[in-house]
Order: structure tokens, then sequence, then C-alpha cells
């Protein structure tokens, strides 16, 4: 008998909304505070600057209103974990957009106050079930704010990791449904009940073909914290150095999860 469907996670919408908007306000009060110099720092995606990371976190959070000013498609097509696993498909687009950005007489400031404003009046005015032509196929407002937690909450550990000292606060609520969307995107793509993945206080998995246990602890267990985990899901940490580092703990045979890492990218 096969195992029973495993339902979907939901999120609370109003929460995710605020949560949206207060990490959104922390990268944008902290980029405030940032100068040429640090604008022009490396970071470590690939040959990005600081500045085609900011522009790069606008484009993410401005898509909300672009997309609610196109004509509303039938029907939702993709979910929220639908969004995860296709992600690395417009890499390549959204690198060269974020370029086109930064290199036109960028106001990092300027922009992402703009931005902040458009999100503002975009999220009064639209209810959580309108349906947006986002590019990789149509998802519901609720769901698409989901996702720019991902965005917001991945890309803030870019810039911390980027500019010494700089200390990018995480909201909750943001962090919260960015780790936990990010684990459920491990167990779609590694589906079963062999292992089980804890990021306290946020997420709890099962994962990995094999025996399911039914009560007492796993004979499988991974357990890190969210930033290690959002690294190690999103590409940004070699599972092999979690180890060695002691940034996450594996035990079973089962409990060896590089070869499903990242989930997205």
């Amino acid at each position: 008998m096969s195992p029973a469907r495993k339902r979907a996670r939901t999120y609370d919408s109003a929460k995710i909304r605020k949560a949206v908007a207060a990490q959104f306000d922390h990268v944008r009060e902290a980029v405030g505070t940032l100068g040429p110099e640090q604008l022009a720092l490396p970071t470590r995606l690939g040959d990005w600057s600081v500045r085609e990371l900011v522009a790069h976190i606008g484009m993410c959070v401005d898509v909300v209103a672009r997309l609610v000013d196109l004509p509303e498609p039938p029907k939702a097509e993709i979910t929220v974990l639908d969004w995860a696993s296709g992600t690395a498909a417009n890499a390549s687009q959204l690198s060269e957009a974020a370029r086109g950005i930064a290199g036109r007489d960028f106001d990092a400031d300027a922009s992402l106050t703009a931005v902040a404003e458009r999100l503002s009046g975009t999220l009064a005015g639209t209810p959580d079930g309108r349906v947006l032509a986002f590019r990789t196929g149509a998802l519901t407002l609720a769901d698409l704010l989901v996702t720019r937690t991902v965005e917001l909450v991945v890309h803030t550990d870019d810039l911390n990791a980027a500019v010494p000292g700089l200390e990018v606060p995480y909201d909750r609520q943001a962090l919260a449904a960015c780790t936990r969307l990010l684990a459920d995107a491990l167990a779609a793509k590694a589906p079963g009940g062999s292992t089980e993945v804890r990021v306290p206080p946020y997420a709890v998995v099962q994962c990995v073909e094999g025996p399911r246990h039914t009560r007492g602890t796993p004979p499988n267990v991974v357990e890190t914290d969210p930033l290690t985990w959002i690294r190690l899901a999103t590409g940004r940490l070699a599972w092999k150095d979690a180890l060695a580092d002691a940034k996450v703990s594996a035990s079973g045979e089962r409990a060896d999860l590089g070869g499903l890492l990242p989930v997205m990218s």
C-alpha cells in the first residue's frame, strides 16, 4: 500500500504579508547606509557585486506590483513547491535583468524606497486569491508572497555575508516561512519517511525512501539551525563543509543529504 499523500502546508496570509514588508524594510534601511565602496564589494553570487544584489532584491519584491497590474489569468497553475523546483531555469534571465538595472544610474536607496511604496499600495488593495501571471506559471498572490520570504531571507543572508558588520536582521515570520518552504521542497524532492530533518524551531519533515518509523526516535535524523539549513538548501553551503564545521548533525545510514542538496538555486 502506498503511503498517504501528505497535506500541503498552509501559511497565515496576514502574517506573510507583514513578514514580506518587514523583511524588505530591514533590507532597505540597511542598504540606505551603504556607500559606493560597499556597493562595489563582491558577493558569493558569481561575479555580482553588492550593487547587482541590491538591484535583484528590488526586482524580487517589485514583481508583486508589476504582476498585479497585468491581466488576471483564469486560474492558478503552480504552487509554492512548484516555484521552488523551477527557479534554476530562470537564473540567467534574472541575472541579466539585475545587471541592467544596476547599470543605469542606479540609486540603491531611492530605488528600494520606491519599491516599498509600490508594495504597500499593492498589498493594501489586492486580495490573497488574485491570480498572477508569474513567469513559471500562474499563482495566487498569497503563494507569491510566500516565495518572496525565501527571496528576501536568502538574499539578506547574501548581503550580510558580503558587507562586513552590516548585520541586517531577520523578521521571525519571514525566516520561519523560508525555512519551512525549503524543508518541504526537500521532502517533495525525496519523498519518503525514513529520515527526519529537524530545523528548530520552525520545521520538521520526513523524507527519503526506506523503512518508515512510527514511534520513538527515528533511526535517521538530521538537525541544524535555520540559517545553516537555508544555506544548504540553496547551495550557499556544501553538505560536507557543514558536517566538518559541526553546523549540522546527522545520524543513521540514510541521514546523508549531500546528494539531495541544494533543493533550489
